[in-house]
């Protein structure tokens, strides 16, 4: 089992999940203790909310993950089966909820699909572009936002906005960047990693930075040629399965307080805008940093309901898909692995730091 592996099947631990979940919670319970003005009231306030309401915000969540499903099987030219790619839609929320945001996923998602029997080179360009999608949509949508909500609806008084352009700035960079090295110019793209990692100071990423050019090179090649309909419904596809994520939110706020069309536009916009701050957490799946985030982009305009709608926001997104994650997991571990059992080929994640030797 080679070092890639390993490092998926650590990530892909359900022995590990307790330290985002405590985490999160340590967060909470500091929320709850350093606030004079939370009592004991207004975390009951959590079972008075509208059950039909919260009822409409599970469709949402399941019409969200429908969305996932289909991505990922249009993605694969339905190679995945309906139920396979249910499978990869969870454990890729699970693997994600237990890694820092700013890392990511990635590695682990490419590991699933490998077991899943897509090949390595579509692997990389099924993750790769799902990333570059993902980022496109924040890229676009954080500025229309802005316009049309304005800048003092969104941000919280007394916020530092410095954090939010920081991390646009990023998000912006690296999705160009993707961008230009996937659909235009991969082997260029190798060639400047490879002048990079010729600074003394970075040499010792030399050998990941290479298997990134290799990994580039293999995706653009497995995305060139496809025709205006399958982009068509991926792009699609990602906008609906944001727009459903951000939605949740003035679902879960409907079920306690009836805001009107312009509160449910700013509820819409500051989503976005907190998502995109959260994206550069340390925490495995934004533990902690999502939580004060809702605190101060919300407590505002929520007051006392505030704190029961962040614990169950938080629930629908991020530990209802940690617990699913540690069901699905272990059996998925167990069929994909069994195969060892009576050949050693098609187990270790390939080696891919040789597929491409041109720099």
């Amino acid at each position: 089992m080679d070092n890639r592996t390993q490092k998926a099947l650590s990530v892909l631990n359900p022995n590990k999940a307790w330290i985002p979940v405590l985490i999160g919670l340590a967060i909470v319970f500091f929320l709850i203790y350093s606030d004079p003005n939370v009592t004991l009231d207004q975390l009951k306030l959590v079972f008075k909310a509208s059950f039909p309401i919260l009822l409409v915000g599970v469709l949402v969540l399941l019409a969200r993950d429908i969305g996932y499903v289909y991505r990922i099987r249009t993605l694969t030219n339905k190679d995945l089966t309906w139920k396979n790619s249910l499978i990869v839609v969870i454990l890729w929320e699970f693997a994600s909820a237990v890694t820092p945001s700013v890392v990511g996923g990635t590695a682990v998602a490419i590991f699933i699909l490998l077991k899943e029997k897509i090949s390595l080179g579509r692997a990389i360009a099924y993750v790769t572009l799902t990333a570059i999608l993902d980022n496109m949509y924040f890229v676009v949508a954080a500025p229309i936002v802005l316009f049309f909500s304005g800048i003092d609806k969104i941000f919280p008084s007394g916020f530092a906005s410095t954090f939010f352009w920081i991390s646009y700035s990023l998000i912006l960079v690296y999705t160009l960047t993707m961008i230009y090295a996937v659909y235009f110019q991969p082997r260029a793209f190798k060639w400047i990693l490879y002048k990079l990692t010729a600074i003394k100071f970075l040499k010792k990423w030399r050998n990941e930075a290479l298997i990134q050019g290799d990994e580039i090179i293999l995706a653009s090649r497995e995305l060139k040629g496809k025709k205006f309909p399958y982009w068509f419904r991926i792009i699609g596809a990602t906008v609906f399965i944001w727009t459903a994520r951000y939605l949740l939110l003035n679902t879960l706020i409907s079920a306690f307080i009836v805001p009107d069309f312009f509160e449910h536009i700013a509820i819409f916009s500051r989503q976005i805008i907190m998502w995109i701050i959260m994206l550069i957490s340390p925490t495995p799946g934004a533990a902690g940093i999502a939580e004060v985030s809702f605190k101060n982009f919300f407590e505002d305009s929520l007051g006392e309901v505030n704190l029961a709608i962040n614990l169950l926001w938080r629930f629908f997104t991020y530990y209802f898909y940690i617990c699913l994650g540690i069901f699905v997991l272990p059996k998925w571990i167990s069929r994909r692995f069994k195969a060892k059992k009576n050949s050693s080929t098609n187990m270790e994640l390939p080696k891919n730091s040789n597929v491409v030797t041109e720099v």
